[in-house]
């Protein structure tokens, strides 16, 4: 199959370093993995060539670990101390940075006034979101059980969760820095946009590999016969 007519989330699970290329060309491929490389070009009416280009040469490289080899396990153990973890060191000092950038910039017509609240409100809904997963979802992916009901509750969330990033980049104007902009300042957007990168990587292992590996057996179970 060509890449253009490939999913953005399958070509970002299976081309290592993919995703450094579509977070360069403000491409979707979490929230949005489902759609081709053709479609989102040709919604951001983005030239293909160099972005095929890039993939191409991508390919030519050892490829990266393959998590869609492992089992349920190891991968929930992988995304509990890569994400979750990193997450919940994340957002306590993006949260007091952006309070101290509009605190003190915010007479500054690029000030992302609202950003605290924002990230305030980001933080309780992923927490909860990770929660519920470590307490109920991750347990029962551990056991081989795959329930579909929990399973597409957290795919939803990972919609809000999109929403929530597309909100980041209006009050941040897509994390751009203004000229001038103060080292608390500097720091703030480069922890958003590391944020932005670990929670879009995060939510893509979750659709795209570990919720779905109950379709790469014979059978699904749903959890009632067990």
């Amino acid at each position: 199959m060509q890449l253009l007519d490939q999913p953005l989330g399958k070509l970002a699970t299976e081309i290592n370093g993919a995703t450094r290329i579509f977070h360069q060309h403000k491409l979707d491929f979490c929230c949005g993995g489902q759609q081709t490389l053709a479609d989102a070009l040709a919604k951001q009416q983005l030239d293909a060539a160099p972005i095929l280009q890039a993939l191409e040469q991508l390919q030519q490289q050892p490829p990266a670990k393959d998590w869609r080899k492992e089992s349920a396990k190891t991968l929930v153990e992988h995304i509990l101390q890569r994400y979750h973890q990193r997450h919940r060191e994340q957002l306590p000092e993006l949260i007091r940075l952006a309070l101290r950038v509009e605190q003190v910039h915010g007479h500054a017509e690029e000030c992302p006034l609202g950003l605290a609240e924002h990230l305030q409100n980001m933080q309780q809904e992923l927490d909860s979101h990770m929660r519920k997963e470590e307490q109920i979802l991750f347990p029962m992916l551990q056991q081989g059980i795959y329930p579909s009901g929990p399973i597409h509750v957290m795919q939803e969330e990972h919609l809000q969760h999109g929403e929530e990033l597309d909100k980041l980049d209006y009050l941040t104007n897509g994390i751009t820095l203004p000229e001038g902009a103060c080292n608390t300042w500097t720091a703030l957007y480069r922890g958003l946009q590391e944020l932005k990168e670990d929670l879009m990587e995060h939510i893509l292992l979750e659709n795209e590999v570990l919720f779905v590996q109950p379709l790469q057996t014979s059978e699904t179970c749903c959890g009632s016969c067990q």
